[in-house]
């Protein structure tokens, strides 16, 4: 990094600073038996998505094609999940995490790629992030970025739907009060695919973007969509240090 994109990482962090004062996992929000579940790793089910990655990760994808692990073992992955969504110099646009497996697949695979949401794809993207357990998100904002990052900003900060509400509203105004008997968070994604209990299995950032747009009575957009990649890296800026603790486990 030069040093003019040095400085503008460091503005970018003081924004982020006073904006929501020191990052705050979403775990640290958890009543004591869900952070409990989400610390033990025979009890997590979202590590059920993770062992399928697992299998994922070794099995060829189709005739003619070959496995993740030919190309990569699944060390050498560590610090990835933590660097995404990332700019992509072949596709010329930032993506997140599960558009650049699809990337590989496409690209070097020889495979179709997997449907958004689809249980597999979130499984694969739960066992690379699971990688990265504990080192803290570093994503870059600065570069070819920086558009994909300022139309996440604009986002985040837009009012939208019946409620006329932004995602600023909650995860930043209205942090730490009440709401439907729960603590209102920061609304970080450090722990993505997250099991949630409300739908009964792990899902990624998306769903979770599409279910609050949803909630404040919005049409939400389509996961996979370059607008929900804007506001996911975003989001992930803000917080910039968090350790990964993929499958994070939600009510």
């Amino acid at each position: 990094m030069n040093r003019a994109g040095a400085a503008l990482a460091l503005a970018l962090a003081g924004l982020a600073a006073a904006a929501v004062g020191a990052p705050r996992s979403g775990s640290s929000y958890l009543a004591p038996d869900l952070k409990a579940l989400q610390d033990d790793d025979f009890r997590n089910p979202g590590l059920l998505w993770v062992d399928r990655g697992r299998e994922l990760w070794s099995e060829v994808p189709g005739k003619g094609a070959k496995a993740c692990a030919g190309c990569h073992d699944a060390a050498a992955m560590r610090g990835v999940a933590a660097r995404y969504p990332a700019y992509d110099r072949t596709a010329r646009r930032v993506v997140n995490l599960e558009q650049r497996i699809n990337l590989c697949r496409t690209g070097r695979q020889h495979a179709a790629p997997l449907a958004y949401e689809s249980r597999d794809l979130v499984s694969l993207t739960a066992f690379v992030s699971r990688q990265s357990l504990g080192m803290p998100v570093q994503v870059t904002v600065d570069g070819p970025a920086r558009a994909s990052f300022e139309r996440g900003r604009a986002a985040y900060h837009q009012r939208i739907g019946q409620l006329d509400l932004a995602c600023a509203d909650c995860h930043e105004r209205s942090e730490g009060r009440r709401l439907h008997g729960e603590t209102i968070s920061q609304g970080q994604i450090n722990g993505f695919p997250v099991y949630r209990q409300l739908w009964d299995g792990a899902a990624s950032t998306h769903r979770m973007f599409a279910w609050c747009e949803t909630a404040v009575r919005a049409q939400p957009r389509a996961p996979g969509s370059q607008d929900y990649v804007d506001l996911e890296l975003y989001v992930r800026w803000r917080g910039q240090g968090l350790p990964v603790e993929a499958p994070a486990v939600r009510k």
